[in-house]
């Protein structure tokens, strides 16, 4: 479990920026709060001098990271979690902390970093504490609203509130290796529950959080975040399609279209998006409790800019891939950031669990997202376009191909099995359907076939 007391607030602001400067936000008197709770009072004059503080956060604005060359660090607004100070739990005042964090980021255009650790709401101040959820999550929107990003750390612990608020409703979600982290705290969850379901290490597994990051790298990270997400130039600038990994001509025919993407040869996602940036961080998951390993969603620096990428890999893009490409290409589009997709899919997957799983919507937010994008989309096949499960990434009007690829309503297997022709006719029927890259470009499906390497 994580060293709670080497991560009390105002040491992990420190960490992050040496010379930060806090919010002065005033404290109230030590009351025993709205509802008379005898002893309450005194209970926070105790934890004020056993820490130091008035509340349970601490809220400052620093510069975390390197920065780049001649750049300074990305500036940030930052809310650090006391949990000394009554576990760190939500009241009435630290929610006024909070809403004015939140109202000084709007103001100056600073991006948010949440460093969350919190035991849920102030049993002490009842419902009056429990409401402070909402405000919280009134400001997460406005900013939101406002493009401007949301960054959370989870430490150790983060339940109830805190978490279903701050933490997980962040843009990007990091956490500390060994935190618990759930909505339920460890005193409250049901008799025999998996532990290991309320850890960082099981949320990430789930899909609830993007990266696992060990304290003394939390700098550095969250540095290189905040340089992606937090200065986007305006308006966004289209994303140039990446050069073809391969040379050589064009395919005579379907049938050397289709062997010639299926080599196993041939450049995959992961090769095109180390050739395209000059560093990246990937986003996991789907919000929803699972991941797929065949999307590769995230931000990537390119030629001193960001922009966005979801990828498929080559593999049948499960519900989870579909929600995870809808999740980062929305996060993108509020934060003005254009996006590059890559395709590579013999199709959907179709077993039964990717259909209990949601496959059909998934893939209808899929290309809904894409559609409704305000930023440019700009998308390039680079291996199998298996039909509407590869559509659904491709950007309408702004489709390129590589000459190794090829985008088919259906593969030409299928098709043949359909239509109960020998599997002798398959070379074809892979003629029929015109699916080599020079034909989806003919058919108006794509802009062009790219170059090969620069």
């Amino acid at each position: 479990m994580a060293d709670r007391d080497a991560l009390t607030a105002r040491p992990l602001i420190a960490s992050l920026d040496p010379a930060y400067v806090e919010l002065g936000f005033l404290g109230p008197e030590f009351t025993d709060g709205p509802l008379e709770w005898s002893g309450y009072g005194a209970a926070r004059e105790r934890a004020r001098e056993r820490t130091g503080e008035r509340e349970s956060v601490v809220c400052a604005t620093g510069r975390v990271g390197a920065g780049s060359g001649a750049a300074p660090a990305p500036e940030a607004v930052l809310i650090a979690f006391e949990f000394g100070f009554l576990g760190g739990s939500l009241g009435e005042a630290t929610g006024d902390r909070i809403e004015a964090a939140y109202a000084h980021a709007r103001a100056h255009r600073l991006p948010v970093v949440s460093l969350v650790a919190t035991g849920g709401s102030r049993m002490q101040e009842g419902m009056r504490a429990l409401t402070q959820l909402q405000r919280v999550a009134r400001q997460t929107v406005l900013t939101r609203r406002a493009g401007l990003p949301q960054l959370a750390v989870v430490r150790d612990p983060t339940t109830g509130g805190g978490w279903a608020t701050l933490a997980a409703g962040a843009d990007v979600v990091l956490a500390l290796p060994g935190a618990q982290v759930g909505f339920a705290g460890s005193r409250v969850r049901p008799a025999g529950a998996d532990p290991w379901a309320y850890t960082a290490e099981g949320q990430h597994a789930a899909g609830h959080i993007d990266a696992l990051t060990e304290p003394a790298d939390l700098p550095d990270v969250l540095g290189r975040w905040l340089t992606l997400l937090a200065d986007p130039p305006a308006p966004a600038r289209r994303a140039e399609p990446p050069h073809a990994l391969t040379t050589g001509p064009l395919p005579a025919d379907g049938a050397e279209a289709v062997r010639r993407t299926r080599s196993p040869d041939r450049p995959r996602a992961d090769a095109y998006l180390d050739a395209y940036f000059d560093w990246r961080e990937e986003i996991r998951g789907d919000r929803a409790g699972a991941t797929d390993a065949g999307m590769r969603c995230g931000f990537g620096r390119r030629d001193g800019r960001t922009v966005a990428y979801a990828a498929q890999c080559g593999t049948a893009t499960r519900p989870a891939g579909f929600r995870t490409a809808a999740r980062l290409v929305r996060t993108a589009d509020r934060l003005g950031i254009p996006v590059l997709t890559l395709i590579d899919t013999p199709g959907a997957a179709n077993d039964a669990a990717a259909e209990q799983g949601g496959a059909g919507p998934a893939i209808a937010d899929l290309f809904a997202a894409v559609a409704e994008a305000e930023v440019p989309v700009t998308s390039l096949l680079v291996g199998e376009g298996g039909s509407g499960g590869a559509l659904a990434l491709a950007a309408p009007g702004h489709l390129w191909v590589t000459p190794d690829s090829y985008f088919s309503v259906i593969a030409p297997e299928l098709a043949a099995a359909i239509l109960k022709r020998p599997p002798e006719e398959i070379p074809a029927t892979a003629d029929a359907l015109r699916l080599r890259p020079q034909d989806a470009v003919e058919l108006g499906v794509a802009r062009g076939v790219v170059p090969g390497p620069a």
